[in-house]
């Protein structure tokens, strides 16, 4: 049987006995009713992972024994940050899930011209505490010790005028060249995904004042979740962990 993976949302400094978050304690107490005795992986986001022994369970409180520090990484060499116009329905959540089991560091929500998502500032804060759980969950999942950050939500310009070195990407049905001609090495990369009914002309126009290079998937038009998840493989393969 597989050790869980527990996320542990601060810094872990020593070794030893652990009381654990309340969501953590709810997850192993009531979702796994894993019992004392029982093992369980901690991981806190340094990157390193912390082999446990549950020492007590309660209701609402978990407490686990930490028998050692492991340093582990599975992250990709190339970075790889996300800049999604927000999806409707749960298709961003998908988004999210996927892009961090296939190594993505750093997502972006973004707004734009054709973006179906209406909500107010206050309900904004709750979706992107929801899509950082997801990210979190999605990491326990795939063995990642390095959570992405999710980044609070932006306008299309603004992050397309933000300074980067990285090589900039926007996937366009008629670029005249695919991820599999660029040019290497390449180890950093912002990835432009745009919205289920595609960026405006404006917004075409003004990511290449901001130096985004088009570059083509295939001969289909893809879904919106479908290209990200395309685009974050097909790099992963070429400049990444994936092959």
């Amino acid at each position: 049987m597989r050790v869980p993976r527990i996320h542990h949302p601060e810094f872990i400094h020593q070794l030893g006995e652990l009381a654990l978050s309340e969501d953590a304690a709810g997850h192993i107490g009531r979702v796994l009713r894993m019992k004392e005795g029982q093992e369980v992986l901690l991981f806190d986001g340094s990157g390193a992972e912390f082999p446990a022994t549950i020492s007590q369970v309660s209701k609402k409180n978990v407490s686990v024994t930490l028998s050692e520090r492991i340093e582990r990484s599975s992250e990709s060499p190339l970075d790889l940050h996300l800049g999604q116009v927000i999806s409707r329905g749960d298709k961003m959540e998908f988004t999210i899930q996927k892009s961090v089991e296939l190594g993505v560091n750093t997502i972006t929500p973004l707004i734009s011209e054709r973006c179906g998502v209406k909500l107010d500032a206050k309900r904004f804060e709750k979706k992107l505490a929801q899509w950082q759980k997801i990210a979190i969950a999605a990491c326990e999942q795939c063995g990642r010790n390095t959570v992405p950050v999710i980044r609070p939500i932006m306008q299309l310009e603004e992050w397309c005028s933000e300074p980067s070195e990285a090589l900039k990407l926007n996937l366009h049905p008629r670029a005249k060249y695919s991820i599999n001609t660029l040019p290497e090495p390449i180890n950093k990369v912002r990835l432009l995904i745009g919205p289920e009914g595609g960026l405006s002309a404006d917004e075409i126009s003004m990511t290449e004042q901001y130096k985004f290079e088009e570059t083509l998937l295939g001969p289909r038009v893809l879904r919106t979740e479908t290209a990200a998840l395309t685009a974050i493989t097909a790099l992963q393969v070429r400049f990444g962990d994936l092959g």
